[in-house]
Protein backbone atom coordinates (compact mmCIF):
# COMPACT_ATOMS: atom_id res chain seq x y z
CA UNK A 1 0.00 0.00 0.00
CA UNK A 2 1.58 3.30 -1.08
CA UNK A 3 1.83 6.05 1.47
CA UNK A 4 1.58 9.73 0.67
CA UNK A 5 4.88 11.44 1.02
CA UNK A 6 3.98 14.93 -0.18
CA UNK A 7 1.30 17.44 0.88
CA UNK A 8 -1.50 18.53 -1.49
CA UNK A 9 -1.74 22.21 -2.36
CA UNK A 10 -4.34 24.25 -0.48
CA UNK A 11 -7.34 25.16 -2.66
CA UNK A 12 -7.33 28.79 -3.75
CA UNK A 13 -10.24 31.08 -4.35
CA UNK A 14 -10.08 32.95 -7.66
CA UNK A 15 -11.88 36.29 -7.23
CA UNK A 16 -11.08 37.70 -10.67
CA UNK A 17 -14.43 36.80 -12.27
CA UNK A 18 -16.43 38.10 -9.32
CA UNK A 19 -14.55 41.42 -9.34
CA UNK A 20 -15.17 41.79 -13.08
CA UNK A 21 -18.93 41.35 -12.57
CA UNK A 22 -18.92 43.80 -9.64
CA UNK A 23 -17.21 46.52 -11.72
CA UNK A 24 -19.60 45.95 -14.63
CA UNK A 25 -22.61 46.34 -12.33
CA UNK A 26 -21.20 49.52 -10.80
CA UNK A 27 -20.66 51.03 -14.28
CA UNK A 28 -24.15 49.95 -15.41
CA UNK A 29 -25.95 51.55 -12.45
CA UNK A 30 -23.78 54.67 -12.55
CA UNK A 31 -24.72 55.29 -16.19
CA UNK A 32 -28.39 54.40 -15.61
CA UNK A 33 -28.88 56.95 -12.86
CA UNK A 34 -27.43 59.67 -15.05
CA UNK A 35 -30.19 59.23 -17.66
CA UNK A 36 -32.92 59.62 -15.03
CA UNK A 37 -31.57 63.08 -14.15
CA UNK A 38 -31.43 64.07 -17.83
CA UNK A 39 -35.14 63.26 -18.28
CA UNK A 40 -36.10 65.67 -15.53
CA UNK A 41 -34.23 68.52 -17.23
CA UNK A 42 -36.38 68.38 -20.37
CA UNK A 43 -38.38 71.62 -20.66
CA UNK A 44 -41.79 69.99 -20.72
CA UNK A 45 -44.63 70.50 -18.32
CA UNK A 46 -46.75 67.37 -18.02
CA UNK A 47 -50.47 67.69 -17.23
CA UNK A 48 -51.62 67.18 -13.67
CA UNK A 49 -54.82 65.48 -12.54
CA UNK A 50 -56.49 64.86 -9.22
CA UNK A 51 -57.15 61.22 -8.50
CA UNK A 52 -60.87 61.05 -7.74
CA UNK A 53 -61.28 57.31 -8.35
CA UNK A 54 -63.73 55.90 -10.86
CA UNK A 55 -66.49 58.09 -12.21
CA UNK A 56 -69.21 55.70 -11.10
CA UNK A 57 -68.86 52.81 -8.73
CA UNK A 58 -69.85 49.39 -9.94
CA UNK A 59 -73.28 48.53 -8.54
CA UNK A 60 -73.69 45.66 -6.14
CA UNK A 61 -74.87 42.36 -7.50
CA UNK A 62 -78.69 42.27 -7.66
CA UNK A 63 -80.44 39.47 -5.78
CA UNK A 64 -83.41 37.56 -7.15
CA UNK A 65 -85.15 35.27 -4.66
CA UNK A 66 -87.57 32.59 -5.83
CA UNK A 67 -89.74 31.24 -3.01
CA UNK A 68 -91.45 27.86 -2.69
CA UNK A 69 -94.83 29.24 -3.80
CA UNK A 70 -93.29 30.88 -6.92
CA UNK A 71 -93.12 34.43 -5.50
CA UNK A 72 -90.21 36.38 -6.97
CA UNK A 73 -88.41 39.23 -5.22
CA UNK A 74 -85.78 41.57 -6.61
CA UNK A 75 -83.64 43.10 -3.87
CA UNK A 76 -86.31 42.17 -1.26
CA UNK A 77 -89.19 43.75 -3.20
CA UNK A 78 -91.88 41.48 -4.60
CA UNK A 79 -92.10 41.76 -8.38
CA UNK A 80 -93.89 40.02 -11.20
CA UNK A 81 -91.99 38.27 -13.96
CA UNK A 82 -92.52 41.21 -16.36
CA UNK A 83 -91.39 43.72 -13.72
CA UNK A 84 -88.28 41.61 -13.06
CA UNK A 85 -87.34 41.67 -16.73
CA UNK A 86 -88.04 45.40 -17.07
CA UNK A 87 -86.11 46.41 -13.94
CA UNK A 88 -83.12 44.24 -14.77
CA UNK A 89 -83.02 45.55 -18.35
CA UNK A 90 -83.11 49.15 -17.05
CA UNK A 91 -80.32 48.42 -14.55
CA UNK A 92 -78.27 46.74 -17.29
CA UNK A 93 -78.58 49.85 -19.50
CA UNK A 94 -76.98 51.87 -16.68
CA UNK A 95 -74.21 49.31 -16.06
CA UNK A 96 -73.50 46.81 -18.83
CA UNK A 97 -71.70 44.22 -16.66
CA UNK A 98 -74.44 43.98 -14.04
CA UNK A 99 -74.39 40.76 -12.02
CA UNK A 100 -77.46 38.93 -10.75
CA UNK A 101 -77.56 36.29 -8.03
CA UNK A 102 -80.56 33.93 -8.22
CA UNK A 103 -81.52 32.09 -5.03
CA UNK A 104 -84.24 29.46 -5.11
CA UNK A 105 -85.98 27.67 -2.26
CA UNK A 106 -84.66 24.10 -1.98
CA UNK A 107 -88.17 22.72 -1.47
CA UNK A 108 -89.73 24.67 -4.33
CA UNK A 109 -90.08 23.59 -7.93
CA UNK A 110 -87.03 24.19 -10.07
CA UNK A 111 -89.31 25.40 -12.86
CA UNK A 112 -89.83 28.64 -10.92
CA UNK A 113 -86.07 29.18 -10.75
CA UNK A 114 -85.73 28.35 -14.46
CA UNK A 115 -88.38 30.97 -15.29
CA UNK A 116 -86.47 33.60 -13.25
CA UNK A 117 -83.22 32.66 -15.02
CA UNK A 118 -84.96 33.00 -18.40
CA UNK A 119 -86.19 36.47 -17.38
CA UNK A 120 -82.63 37.47 -16.49
CA UNK A 121 -81.41 36.21 -19.86
CA UNK A 122 -84.19 38.12 -21.63
CA UNK A 123 -83.08 41.30 -19.82
CA UNK A 124 -79.58 40.79 -21.26
CA UNK A 125 -77.84 39.83 -18.03
CA UNK A 126 -74.64 37.91 -18.75
CA UNK A 127 -73.25 37.63 -15.21
CA UNK A 128 -75.54 35.13 -13.49
CA UNK A 129 -74.98 33.20 -10.29
CA UNK A 130 -76.97 30.57 -8.41
CA UNK A 131 -76.44 29.99 -4.70
CA UNK A 132 -76.45 26.69 -2.91
CA UNK A 133 -75.75 25.81 0.71
CA UNK A 134 -73.01 23.29 1.37
CA UNK A 135 -73.77 20.54 3.87
CA UNK A 136 -71.41 18.38 5.95
CA UNK A 137 -70.68 15.04 4.19
CA UNK A 138 -72.62 12.89 6.68
CA UNK A 139 -75.74 15.08 6.36
CA UNK A 140 -75.55 15.30 2.59
CA UNK A 141 -75.58 11.52 2.13
CA UNK A 142 -78.73 11.03 4.21
CA UNK A 143 -80.52 14.13 2.85
CA UNK A 144 -79.77 13.29 -0.78
CA UNK A 145 -81.14 9.76 -0.31
CA UNK A 146 -84.29 11.19 1.25
CA UNK A 147 -84.71 13.63 -1.65
CA UNK A 148 -84.29 10.87 -4.22
CA UNK A 149 -87.05 8.80 -2.59
CA UNK A 150 -89.62 11.59 -3.05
Amino acid sequence: MPLKTHLDDEPTLNLTAMLDVMFLLIIFFALGTRFVDDERKIGLRVPEVVDRGTLTAAPARREVNVYRDGTITLDRQTVSLEQLTTRLAAARRQYNDLGVLVRGDARGEFQNVAVALAACKEAGIRELGITVRSMPPEESATDSRALLRR
